[in-house]
């Protein structure tokens, strides 16, 4: 009896340690899911549920895409040895969750008929008469309301160059009717606030930040040229223009291209901020995700474009922790210098 019992006891623990894996799997998954901004849409009550899919609240990788770059301009222009400014870091947050929610909105009122067309987007708000474009210009208004109260809190020069980016945010939905090159225009616009933080706390040496935001402008071209293959199909059928398109085969020899671009400018942004190894460790792993990304995204399936796309979200936080790793180990200079190399030029 005791025999039998000891190997069923064995047997339970066999058990035991062959399924914790899955459980412990399952529970992770579980919780991200119950944690996402899906689930958070899912349980809100069904008369705003619109309004936050407009908001494009269910699918959050976006804001990550525009708040990334902002925080690795504020890192890189904190004084050397120091952590960079938290207030700074939370403005950016809630502006980026702000803008990229006006810039949706704007998106869909101009891509409204479009938006029918694609298989992806004809259940948004707009596009499925759910909600109508006096509805979405209401929301629209608080959003922009709301980024203009944060935007405040910056320096006038900030302000200026700040409120210079709603010519984009308009010209980004018309761009793809006219040209195959929407990605670029995209880059311009969600990466405008590595120049507003810039400009607010190294306004003597803006020309240091123009490496950076040109590396950023081609990273943003090679995540949303991936993102853009989801729907190639439907946008020729619609007239919709792309670097999707633009590319077709030969995409892949084109974002290595432009991942080289982007390794560049980054890695000059670096060189002129004294930036130490933490940094240059951080780059070489942006890199590695880079190729990977490129390397083994399947650009005929959509649902591999989507999972290679929302990886970017975890990339940004890399970078953003070598620049900080690195900052601190940046000797301390003089009281009143500023670290960025250029600014012996421009004074």
């Amino acid at each position: 009896m005791n025999a039998l019992s000891n190997r069923c006891v064995r047997q339970l623990f066999h058990y035991k340690k062959a399924l914790l894996p899955f459980a412990t799997k399952f529970a992770y998954v579980e919780t991200r899911r119950a944690l996402s901004g899906a689930a958070l849409v899912q349980v809100s009550p069904k008369n705003i549920q619109p309004y936050l899919k407009l908001m494009r609240i269910d699918k959050p990788t976006g804001f990550w895409l525009l708040y990334w770059p902002c925080t690795w301009s504020i890192a890189l222009s904190a004084t050397p040895g120091s952590l960079p400014d938290l207030k700074m870091l939370a403005l950016f947050g809630a502006g980026s969750i702000l803008m990229r929610s006006a810039g949706c909105i704007v998106n869909d009122i101009f891509d409204k008929n479009y938006d029918r067309m694609v298989e992806r987007t004809q259940s948004r708000p707009l596009a499925s008469g759910e909600l109508s474009n006096r509805q979405a210009l209401s929301v629209l208004a608080v959003l922009l309301s709301g980024s203009l109260a944060i935007l405040l809190q910056f320096s006038w020069f900030s302000v200026a160059v700040g409120a210079s980016s709603l010519f984009l945010v308009v010209v980004y939905p018309l761009a793809k009717r006219y040209t195959y090159w929407p990605q670029f225009v995209l880059g311009l616009t969600s990466n405008w606030g590595v120049f507003i933080a810039w400009s607010h706390l190294c306004p003597n040496t803006l020309l240091t930040v123009i490496p950076l935001y040109t590396a950023t402008v081609l990273y943003t071209a090679t995540y949303d040229t991936i993102y853009s293959h989801q729907d190639k199909a439907d946008d020729l059928i619609a007239g919709v223009k792309s670097t999707a398109l633009l590319f077709g085969d030969r995409t892949k020899h084109w974002l290595t291209g432009f991942a080289a671009l982007t390794m560049l400018g980054l890695g000059t942004t670096g060189v002129m901020v004294q930036q130490t190894w933490p940094f240059y460790g951080a780059l070489a792993a942006t890199g590695v995700h880079l190729a990977w990304q490129i390397g083994t995204v399947n650009i005929n399936d959509p649902k591999d474009c989507w999972r290679k796309f929302k990886t970017n979200q975890w990339l940004g936080i890399i970078l953003f922790t070598g620049i900080v790793a690195g900052n601190l180990l940046r000797k301390e200079e003089k009281e009143g210098t500023n670290p960025a190399l250029l600014e012996k030029f421009i004074e």
